[in-house]
């Protein structure tokens, strides 16, 4: 019913930029909620940046100042835009759609950060 696809993932330098695009594809839905889980080798996976229906963002406290989540205006595309990348922001990042009681995720996209 609902489909997800991730896309802008790569490989950049320490202190680069990248940005994530998630598009969802279906009908009969209405989208509470969207965002992003990443999940670094070895590591469990760790919540990352959400935006409710309302507009309201929550972050980890390790990206706050450095990643900005939106939306676009049909509020079927949600975006994480990635400044002054780290090393330890290395990982899968998984991002995810709330649609009543259930969440929906994407195939992952690779984000790797050199030193």
């Amino acid at each position: 019913q609902v489909h997800l696809v991730e896309s802008g993932g790569g490989l950049v330098q320490a202190g680069g930029s990248l940005r994530l695009s998630c598009a969802a594809s279906g009908s009969g839905f209405s989208i509470n909620a969207m965002g992003w889980y990443r999940q670094a080798p070895g590591k469990q996976r760790e919540f990352v940046a959400r935006i409710n229906s309302g507009g309201s963002t929550n972050y980890r406290d390790s990206v706050k100042g450095r990643f900005t989540i939106s939306r676009d205006s049909a509020q079927n595309t949600v975006y994480l835009q990635m400044n002054s990348l780290k090393p330890e922001d290395t990982a899968v990042y998984y991002c995810y759609v709330t649609i009543g009681p259930l969440d929906y995720w994407g195939q992952g996209t690779q984000v790797t950060v050199s030193s």
